[in-house]
């Protein structure tokens, strides 16, 4: 899985004002804890939280904290309710001896024999739950939907990847084909 680094400061524990101070100074407050850490209080700079939140991968992060490396996942990000900006972060720390649980994006590959016929394809998951020793984390899952016929979808319990196990429900569904009114038309008029 792709790593990424983000340098933080270590902070004390503060009341509200030393908090809207951390935000004003355009850094979010974070909290890093888990794999028998003690919680590590800390603020890291908003534009570089955002190579982190504001895409669709997952990554593993490299957090540099006065200069001490711990290796950690984005366990929740609490947003503004208006300007959508974060307020604060959880890191939860990794074990790499350990399976570690995080989303990974699923890529949908192929052209389906349900869309060829006249169907339309519908990408319902766009992230799996999965979890894996850090070796053996997947960037991406990639789902194969050329076998799909209309009507037909392929649920998480149909995954099988090597090293990984799936923690999603088995019934999530990742793709489907669904008919569209010219494939029902065609449907009623072979009748």
């Amino acid at each position: 899985m792709k790593q990424i680094s983000i340098s933080g400061t270590v902070r004390t524990v503060g009341n509200k004002q030393a908090i809207k101070t951390i935000r004003r100074a355009g850094n979010v407050p974070c909290n890093l804890y888990g794999a028998g850490l003690e919680n590590i209080l800390f603020t890291v700079s908003a534009k570089d939280l955002k190579n982190l939140t504001h895409t669709p991968n997952s990554y593993i992060v490299e957090l540099d904290l006065d200069g001490k490396k711990h290796l950690a996942v984005l366990h929740e990000v609490q947003w503004h309710p208006v300007t959508d900006e974060a307020l604060h972060v959880d890191f939860l720390a990794v074990d790499p001896a350990k399976p570690v649980t995080i989303d990974v994006p699923v890529v949908v590959t192929g052209h389906s024999e349900g869309v060829k016929l006249g169907g339309k394809l519908l990408v319902s998951a766009r992230k799996l739950k999965v979890s894996a020793t850090l070796e053996n984390l997947p960037d991406s899952l990639e789902v194969d939907s050329t076998p799909l016929g209309i009507g037909k979808q392929i649920v998480a319990g149909d995954l099988h990847y090597e090293g990984v196990t799936i923690v999603s429900p088995r019934a999530t569904i990742i793709c489907s084909v669904r008919p569209t009114r010219a494939t029902a038309q065609a449907a009623q008029q072979g009748k």
